[in-house]
């Protein structure tokens, strides 16, 4: 019997030299998973600062968007008010020019009546002195 009582205090022994190193094992495991733990919350936190970081940026970059967006539609519309007084200017331009055409034409057409008026009263001069060339033969007994 107590051959077998040291055989069982030995495989006690056994079994609790077993459970220190499941134990050191199961501590050394916490350690890791830990220190693992602690790494991950660690690089969650830079991700999380790297993510606040970005939604700032984006922000800026959202503000800045906006900014040029309302500066363009004040450019356009002053571009177009500027595009409205230079058609309103041509308009005018382009009646003075019809005008202008007008009395070149008017011009024209006084200058073909003078010229035809000229050529009716050299006619008519001619006509004049010839009755009264005519006359004058007459009177002197001429003719």
């Amino acid at each position: 019997m107590e051959a077998r009582i040291a055989r069982l205090e030995a495989d006690v022994a056994h079994l609790r030299g077993d459970a220190t190193d499941l134990k050191h094992d199961v501590r050394s495991l916490r350690e890791r998973m830990e220190a693992k733990f602690d790494a991950v919350s660690a690089s969650l936190a830079a991700l999380k600062d790297s993510i606040m970081g970005t939604n700032r940026e984006l922000e800026i970059t959202k503000s800045e968007l906006a900014k040029a967006k309302d500066e363009l539609a004040t450019a356009i519309g002053a571009m177009k008010d500027q595009l409205a007084a230079t058609k309103s200017e041509l308009a005018t331009a382009i009646g003075a020019c019809a005008t202008k055409i007008e009395l070149a034409a008017a011009k024209s057409e006084l200058l073909a009546a003078i010229a035809a008026a000229k050529i009716w009263a050299l006619l008519l001069y001619l006509a004049l002195a010839a009755a009264m060339l005519g006359t004058m033969a007459r009177g002197f007994g001429w003719l």
